[in-house]
């Protein structure tokens, strides 16, 4: 049988974290790529000497060049920079907008079949760049960042209630950031409506919990950000496509005139399957949910109009 060939693009705390997981499935082959000489053929090795312990024949390639990630199935961008301290948002977005730019190239003509699943911040622009850069259909393009915001306020509301999070289903949607938009009207807890469940003010809580959930992590470990649950949120589009799942999962995807968006990249619920996003699954808003999708719209179309600029010029 042959295995899933995914390259990972990163080897820091998130993509090493990726490329476990997906080793233990034993399902597919990995390649991990940095630029730090050793690190990615560090983390490989000690990856296939776990193989014995952990049970699986995954095949973990180490490399700093990109010939290794050939024909790859699905490639993962999580390469890009922290922002430091005196770094404006401008500089940090021009830099990785450029670090994003040139693993694309990198990937995509030596993968030209793949589907990219973008990791790296600013979300919502760097997948906007890895579509115009890659000049690849929209269904190849996703961002993960709903599953991982969804996947928050669900730990939330289960360690709140005391209940299971396989009793919890929630839907987070927008751009990956303060102005992302939880579904609270269609999000439940063992079938029953989650305002049945908690007070309003418990609710917001865990809302405004869930749109801080990647700061308080960063403020916790003083030196680095969350790597554990977004490895896991990855995976699990990953396995979601490569099994043909067709499973709705909320991802930033190329809207063209569903929720009212055209040309716009943002979280919303897809359908991922084998063809990559398969459909957007479009929710009845209410005027209320309808205008906050719109304010983070408009905060992703801002940044991503800046993206545009940057590439032109660079081009």
């Amino acid at each position: 049988m042959r295995r899933v060939k995914v390259t990972v693009v990163g080897a820091g705390n998130v993509g090493g974290s990726i490329a476990q997981r997906l080793a233990e499935k034993n399902w597919y082959d990995v390649v991990l790529v940095d630029i730090v000489e050793g690190m990615p053929q560090g983390k490989a090795l000690d990856l296939l000497e776990a193989g014995p312990v952990c049970s699986y024949d995954s095949l973990v390639t180490g490399t700093n060049h990109y010939e290794e990630t050939k024909d790859s199935d699905i490639v993962v961008i999580t390469s890009g920079i922290p922002r430091r301290p005196g770094m404006s948002r401008d500089e940090l977005l021009e830099t990785n907008t450029r670090i994003v730019s040139s693993v694309v190239r990198e990937t995509a003509h030596r993968s030209p079949q793949a589907i990219f699943i973008l990791v790296s911040n600013p979300l919502d622009a760097m997948t906007f760049v890895a579509h115009k850069v890659s000049g690849f259909p929209k269904h190849r393009v996703l961002g993960m960042a709903g599953v991982l915001d969804s996947a928050r306020f669900r730990a939330f509301i289960a360690e709140a209630l005391q209940i299971s999070v396989e009793n919890i289903h929630a839907m987070v949607l927008g751009g990956h950031g303060d102005s992302m938009v939880p579904l609270i009207r269609y999000t439940t807890v063992a079938g029953r409506p989650l305002h049945e469940w908690l007070s309003p003010e418990k609710l917001d809580a865990l809302i405004k919990r869930t749109r801080e959930g990647g700061a308080e992590i960063v403020n916790l470990l003083k030196t680095g950000s969350a790597y554990y649950a977004p490895a896991a949120s990855v995976v699990e589009m990953v396995e979601a496509i490569t099994k043909d799942q067709k499973k709705i999962l909320p991802c930033a995807a190329l809207c063209e005139g569903e929720y009212g968006y055209h040309n716009l990249f943002l979280g919303v619920p897809v359908k991922l399957g084998v063809g990559g996003a398969e459909a957007i699954i479009e929710y009845a808003l209410t005027d209320q949910e309808k205008s906050a999708l719109d304010a983070s719209a408009k905060a992703v179309k801002d940044l991503c109009a800046q993206v545009e600029d940057m590439l032109k010029k660079a081009s």
